[in-house]
């Protein structure tokens, strides 16, 4: 389980398909400190360290991408798909006892959400988002929501259309310093949404 509060800026430095996409992230996390087995939200993309090590002061991890992530995720599609250089929000797993300051995130992604407008508000940042319409009943107006493995809380919400805030300090610290209208974006909608909309279709049904 994470938070969605961003601790590292990673860079893909290798990707190889073989089989699996398997893809080397450099990081500013002490590899030390990572087991093998290891799970950290890459982009909201909970995935699992298969290797890690450390070239001269440059630490890195490897994860393996299966097709299910890449088919439901931006990994593979869009500006913001990976490539050499690229930059991923990462977090590792919430340990018993940490402080939460987001909200909980399962690292299991929904489906994308496409940046139609970018607006400046004061020192913030207003993004608007369209997403499919069978995830936008599962947004509300001042919920939760994780987009690229970021916890933002909701501002407005239109039919299959949604907004958010970005302050400074989310953009220095997250690559949401760098969007542009069309970008797909890595949505997963709030957990307790999801059990809630279930719980009404059992109830539904019956």
């Amino acid at each position: 389980m994470f938070t969605g509060i961003i601790t590292d800026i990673g860079t893909i430095a290798e990707l190889k398909q073989a089989g699996d996409l398997k893809a080397r992230i450099n990081t500013s996390y002490d590899v030390d400190n990572i087991d093998i087995g290891a799970s950290i939200a890459c982009n909201g993309v909970c995935l699992t360290v298969i290797t890690k090590g450390r070239i001269e002061e440059q630490n890195w991890f490897d994860v393996e991408i299966s097709a299910e992530s890449i088919s439901i995720t931006n990994i593979s599609s869009g500006r913001k798909a990976w490539s050499i250089g690229q930059s991923v929000n990462l977090e590792r797993a919430l340990k018993m006892g940490d402080e939460l300051g987001g909200h909980i995130v399962s690292g299991h992604v929904d489906g994308v959400a496409v940046i139609t407008d970018i607006k400046t508000s004061g020192d913030s940042t207003v993004v608007n988002f369209q997403i499919p319409n069978d995830l936008s009943h599962f947004i509300a107006q001042k919920g939760s929501v994780t987009l690229d493995g970021t916890s933002l809380t909701v501002n407005d919400v239109s039919a299959n259309t949604f907004k958010v805030n970005l302050i400074s300090h989310t953009k220095d610290n997250t690559t949401w310093n760098d969007i542009e209208v069309g970008d797909q974006i890595n949505l997963e909608i709030d957990t307790l949404a999801r059990y809630v909309a279930r719980l009404a279709d059992v109830r539904n049904s019956k």
